[in-house]
């Protein structure tokens, strides 16, 4: 007990109350304080040796005030009572200096109930450093044990920690979150005819039991061998085969073009479109973090509104755009409460658990359903490679080539180029396999057609 961490306390009392405090003294003008503080403990291991073994401890304030449309903000490191008063009386010199908006907010209360969410398992708290050590060069011994390919692991790792936050306001929001979360994860290399290629497998969850180190295992080895002897494809049109991690992923790269924020500075290319069809009738889409069956579920966003589902694309059509208080002010309209933030850093809008609808076709049958296509296994440079404003797309990838609806040989060094706005038109079936996924977001394959495939 004597490591310096912070201790997670059995309920928020305690921080609310000191956030609370801190509210005091406000005349004329509004207060939010979002304190937060939790623990982590990170091992990593090579060759069946602890390469390192850290734990740490955090805590943190982000002070907003508001007064007669000025905004100012303040952050610090630490809960100490005296630093922050003086952290409040930073964001108060701040505003003096900021320029005036009618339309900066502050989150208030909107009588949306929150969905409740079970977080929280002493378990994480309760693993042994011997148990983290152990259940890391174990899993290394797998990875390495799988296939002859296999020699070695860049590096295998055991992580966990917890979290508690408070976000307080004058303007009457009182909300309060807090969490444990496990992770394992390696990066087998597998050696053949003198080259080497690089896996990777990871699972996250709430408590350590709940983790699939054998699935870890697998689908590290098997991304690690199956691109050994990889070359460049013919260039051509084909369809591309996403499963439901890159599906999930080329869809975030579009909910960041739907925050309103983006919409309303000219850095999207789906403004003044709600209502119109941008996507084939098979999408579906939603911003839905109340769902408890995802790691990802949360009860309360960035400004202590209750968390809710969100539309955004439905049958191939836009539903609308995600707001926080300001942006929502901007545009006359109400929060979505979607704001995103770190304790440190002022709230924008943004996607916190995006869950698409998936389709009634297994991937196998997808597959059988492609003459010439690419199963993708992986971006390069995706959010370097999109244009938000135009929506151009160009990016890198790697994977296994399709022919008439069987896996080919594996490919690498390739360019994929489109537009967004032409990818999801071009979508001709989202697949059945929907899964929840280490990121918290719920997906399934997606297949895109007539997609410019550059290689040789």
């Amino acid at each position: 007990m004597g490591d310096g961490l912070p201790r997670p306390t059995e309920d928020l009392s305690e921080l609310v109350a000191m956030a609370e405090r801190l509210l005091d003294g406000a005349a004329g003008e509004e207060i939010e304080v979002v304190l937060s503080r939790g623990a982590s403990t990170s091992v990593e291991v090579h060759d069946g040796e602890v390469e390192s073994f850290t734990s740490a401890g955090s805590a943190a304030a982000g002070v907003r005030v508001l007064s007669e449309g000025r905004l100012g903000f303040a952050s610090c490191g630490t809960l100490d009572p005296e630093v922050l008063r003086e952290t409040v009386a930073e964001a108060r010199d701040n505003c003096r200096f900021s320029e005036a908006d009618e339309h900066n907010a502050i989150g208030r209360p909107d009588g949306v109930a929150p969905v409740k969410q079970v977080s929280w398992f002493p378990e994480v708290l309760e693993l042994g450093a011997r148990d983290k050590v152990e259940r890391a060069i174990e899993l290394e011994r797998q990875v390495i044990g799988t296939d002859p390919r296999v020699g070695s692991a860049r590096s295998t790792s055991y992580d966990d920690g917890w979290g508690e936050s408070v976000v307080v306001s004058t303007t009457g929001i009182r909300a309060e979150s807090r969490g444990t979360t496990c992770s394992v994860g390696t990066q087998p290399l597998a050696n053949a005819d003198g080259e080497t290629q690089i896996g990777w497998g990871y699972d996250v969850a709430r408590r350590p039991d709940e983790l699939d180190d054998s699935r870890v295992v697998r689908e590290s080895v098997e991304r690690a061998t199956k691109l050994l002897g990889a070359g460049k494809p013919p260039s051509a049109r084909m369809a591309i085969l996403l499963e439901p991690r890159l599906a999930v992923t080329l869809l975030g790269v579009v909910t960041g073009m739907l925050s309103a924020e983006s919409v309303q500075k000219g850095r999207s290319p789906f403004a003044d479109r709600v209502g119109e069809t941008i996507a084939a009738p098979v999408l579906g889409l939603v911003d839905d973090p109340t769902r408890s069956e995802s790691l990802g579920a949360e009860e309360f966003d960035g400004e202590g509104l209750a968390c809710r589902a969100n539309p955004l694309i439905s049958a191939g059509v836009l539903q609308g755009f995600l707001y926080d208080s300001t942006s929502a002010s901007r545009s006359g309209v109400s929060s979505t409460a979607s704001a995103v933030r770190s304790t440190r850093s002022i709230p924008g809008p943004g996607a916190q658990l995006l869950v698409m609808e998936p389709g009634d076709r297994s991937r196998d049958e997808l597959l059988a359903g492609i003459g010439l296509g690419l199963a993708v296994e992986s971006f390069a440079g995706l959010h370097s490679g999109v244009n938000p404003v135009s929506g151009d797309f160009s990016v890198g990838a790697n994977g296994l080539l399709i022919r008439d609806g069987q896996l080919a040989e594996p490919v690498q060094e390739i360019t994929i180029a489109s537009s967004i706005q032409r990818l999801l038109l071009d979508i001709s079936a989202v697949g059945g396999d929907f899964e929840w996924l280490p990121s918290g977001s719920g997906g399934a394959s997606m297949v895109i057609d007539g997609v410019a495939v550059s290689g040789t």
